[in-house]
């Protein structure tokens, strides 16, 4: 009867800690979220002005655009000390990557073959 108990007691307590992991888990995610929505907001107006004033061959047109989407924020890990940011945007058939710490802009045609900075 106390081994009864006692499994019915641990299977409890596995079920309230598995419950509450997940609801930290998706707090934690609603708060990334948010605060990654924040920041993509706050640098949108500066991405698309350095997109357009970036120099080359195929020019990048996000007012007057005819297909025009925003790609979001990203980053790439070169090494373990070493992540860069990124804001892409997509006008017309080309894409901009926007670097928010640097604040340079790098224009590219296909989204594969691109040079990240």
């Amino acid at each position: 009867m106390n081994f009864q108990r006692v499994t019915i007691g641990l299977i409890v307590l596995l079920v309230a800690g598995l419950a509450g992991s997940f609801y930290m888990n998706w707090k934690t995610l609603r708060l990334l979220q948010t605060t990654k929505a924040f920041v993509e907001s706050a640098v949108f107006a500066e991405a698309v002005a350095a997109c357009e004033k970036a120099q080359s061959t195929t020019p990048f047109k996000w007012n007057g655009g005819k297909q025009t989407a925003v790609i979001g924020l990203g980053s790439v890990r070169l090494n373990k000390d070493t992540v860069i940011a990124s804001y892409t945007l997509f006008a017309d058939g080309v894409y901009c990557d926007f670097n928010p710490i640097k604040r340079t802009a790098d224009i590219g045609s296909n989204f594969l073959e691109r040079e990240l900075f």
